[in-house]
């Protein structure tokens, strides 16, 4: 694995995100994760979160789906993949939806997001991926989630497909 990641998973005391801020068009709300979390795994939402889905006219069910849904992805591959020229490429891609504050060290941040959440089951879905952001604050596009979930299906495909041309299988 790299380095960075390497480090990251061995540390006990990363830094995980604690707060969302959504953004759809000119507006943004700015949501707990554990907010999210919960969300995503009982359906109950705060008032924060119904005034974004409001504002935005995003569909809860369609959010909750996207950020509910995982993909499988074994942990080694994947961080082949994410260590490459591709993986930049997809990393960079990505992260003009799911970001830092600062618009800076997103294709890190984003990598090691990804692996941590694929770590512990091989699998990703985007609220591991949230939950995991080494970042206390995370920005993302709201209008975007659905398609920052097809973009982790995406390097589940690369990935299969890079597997099966060289021969290998796709699990261990």
């Amino acid at each position: 694995m790299g380095s960075s990641v390497l480090v990251l998973l061995l540390s006990p005391s990363a830094l995980a995100a604690e707060r969302v801020v959504l953004r759809y068009r000119m507006f943004q709300r700015s949501v707990p994760v554990e907010d999210l979390t919960t969300f995503v795994e009982t359906g109950e939402t705060t008032r924060q979160l119904r005034s974004y889905f409001r504002l935005s006219g995003q569909d809860p069910e369609r959010i909750r789906r996207a950020l509910a849904n995982e993909v499988e992805v074994d942990v080694v591959p994947l961080d082949r993949v994410l260590n490459s020229f591709l993986g930049d490429a997809i990393l960079d891609q990505m992260g003009g939806f799911v970001h830092t504050p600062s618009g800076t060290a997103d294709r890190e941040a984003l990598r090691s997001a990804l692996i941590l959440s694929a770590s512990d089951d091989n699998r990703i879905s985007l609220i591991e991926v949230i939950q995991n952001y080494p970042t206390r604050e995370l920005h993302v596009n709201g209008n975007r989630i659905v398609a920052t979930y097809r973009q982790i299906q995406n390097i589940q495909e690369t990935i299969t497909n890079a597997l099966e041309k060289i021969g290998l299988p796709w699990t261990r």
